[in-house]
């Protein structure tokens, strides 16, 4: 049941930035746009009650839990990153703004860009593992919490492989086509 209202919350986010920069762009209502925007956030509390819901009413930590943690502490640190990514494809589709496909980073501003986004990956981590954290301290038994500690690894794991990746592109910029030409 948790599992379809996790991807039930993903949906939910998405309607809510797709309707929220609709009514700004092909409507116009900045206001109303902006209030459908600011309601993201919500579907994460509602995610967030739901799963302790579950778990209090007896249920057995499992992945699925696990992973509405991972869900917040993702959407909390891109969350705003990924509705400005949206955003400015919408001003493209309706306003003629950017083409973002055209402005691709090389050298020093792709190394940076991979950095910060090592830095939010490492404010995810840290939210969702939190969470993770005071889940195992809340229900209080290290058996049935297992799969959360083993979350916790896996994914620390994936962050330390993310910033050796991220953080390579300092030591070697990514250089632009002419450049790997020549």
């Amino acid at each position: 049941m948790i599992a379809y209202f996790i991807v039930a919350c993903e949906i939910a986010f998405w309607v809510f930035v797709v309707a929220g920069l609709s009514v700004r762009y092909m409507l116009g209502k900045k206001k109303l746009g902006l209030a459908l925007l600011a309601a993201t956030p919500v579907v994460d509390v509602m995610l967030l009650v739901a799963t302790v819901m579950d778990l209090q009413r007896g249920a057995v930590a499992s992945m699925v839990h696990g992973v509405a943690a991972i869900y917040i502490g993702v959407s909390i640190a891109f969350g705003h990153q990924m509705i400005a990514w949206a955003d400015l494809y919408f001003q493209y589709w309706f306003r003629g703004g950017d083409n973002r496909r055209r402005n691709k980073l090389y050298g020093k501003e792709h190394a940076k860009n991979e950095r910060m986004g090592w830095i939010r990956h490492l404010v995810a981590w840290g939210i969702g593992s939190a969470i993770l954290l005071m889940m195992i301290w809340w229900i209080g038994d290290a058996e049935r919490t297992e799969v959360f500690s083993g979350l916790i690894q896996v994914w620390t794991m994936i962050l330390g492989i993310d910033f050796l990746i991220s953080f390579s592109y300092t030591l070697w910029p990514k250089k632009a086509a002419a450049e790997k030409a020549g």
